[in-house]
């Protein structure tokens, strides 16, 4: 569902209010006066230093110009999703040395302990902390396609996550959506802030305020440690394009026919929306979804 600039200020001002409402609480005004200000953590400072812009427009924007779906850009032979979950969930079992094929998460933004099962209904979701339309809309637009790879695929952006709470949070940024869990606020702000810093995105004006406001109340609060894989993904020079014939490998046959309402173009077939650049599909998130037959059942469409 396409959210308008007027609902998105809406929400963030409801938010903003919910927010205040949760850090402040009885006398904490008054005892504040009595006392020295509170260290600042490194998370603070690095979020204080981030570059405020009003977010760019998100004409362009297409999950596919961050490339193909959890692309194996550290080259360990195994795809993304199932780096993030062997490293995410507990109790795992395998099927050679990448694919996951069961496990236990904590959610860290719920708290709740969630079963993961491949082929079983979608549990588990791999959730971009920084979402990347916010990140289109941040400074990733201008990239190169490189950098859009990078970014979608960094171990620093990524968390395993209640399939539910993933989607109720969609691509708000940290001014209109916090954990449920508050216990986990301290740690998911910084990681957002990580991120920014990284990949030398910028924020809001309100988005900076909420990430100074809850980071305020963790003095010790460090950043995540970035991770070795460089801000620039090896092997990706160029977008591939609906347009592309080298992207089809065939006629014009195999590219989509274009959709209502900011969806991606149909496709005859998964293999022909990978070859031209789209995907992957998630259950219950995306419309495309239901264009297309879920081979292993585990709630993702056209995965890699």
């Amino acid at each position: 569902m396409k959210v308008s600039r007027a609902q998105r200020s809406l929400l963030a001002s409801v938010f903003s209010a919910f927010l205040a409402a949760a850090l402040t609480t009885p006398g904490a005004a008054h005892a504040a006066d009595a006392r020295k200000p509170a260290p600042k953590s490194a998370a603070y400072r690095a979020a204080a230093a981030l570059p405020v812009r009003s977010p760019a427009p998100h004409t362009g924007y297409s999950r596919a110009q961050f490339g193909v779906g959890w692309t194996d850009t550290d080259r360990n032979s195994c795809g993304t999703r199932d780096d993030i979950l062997r490293r995410d969930l507990r109790g795992i079992t395998l099927s050679g040395v990448c694919r996951v094929n069961s496990g236990t998460l904590t959610d860290p933004y719920t708290g709740d302990t969630v079963f993961f099962v491949r082929g079983g209904a979608s549990e588990v979701d791999i959730d971009h902390v920084v979402a990347l339309s916010n990140a289109w809309a941040s400074g990733a637009g201008r990239w190169p396609f490189a950098k859009r790879v990078a970014l979608a695929n960094d171990r620093v952006n990524l968390l395993a996550v209640g399939s539910s709470v993933n989607r109720q949070k969609g691509d708000a940024d940290a001014s209109q959506w916090l954990p449920p869990s508050r216990s986990y606020w301290c740690a998911y702000v910084a990681r957002q802030v990580e991120v920014k810093r990284k990949y030398r995105l910028s924020v809001t004006t309100a988005e900076r305020r909420t990430m100074l406001q809850v980071l305020s109340r963790c003095p010790k609060q460090k950043l995540p440690t970035p991770g070795p894989l460089p801000t620039l993904a090896t092997g990706f020079a160029t977008p591939v394009s609906s347009g592309s014939s080298a992207a089809s490998g065939s006629s014009s046959t195999a590219h989509g026919s274009p959709s209502a309402g900011g969806l991606d173009p149909r496709f005859r077939s998964c293999k022909a929306a990978l070859a031209a650049g789209y995907g992957p599909y998630v259950s219950g998130k995306d419309a495309e979804y239901s264009w297309y037959r879920d081979g292993d059942s585990d709630g993702v469409a056209c995965e890699r």
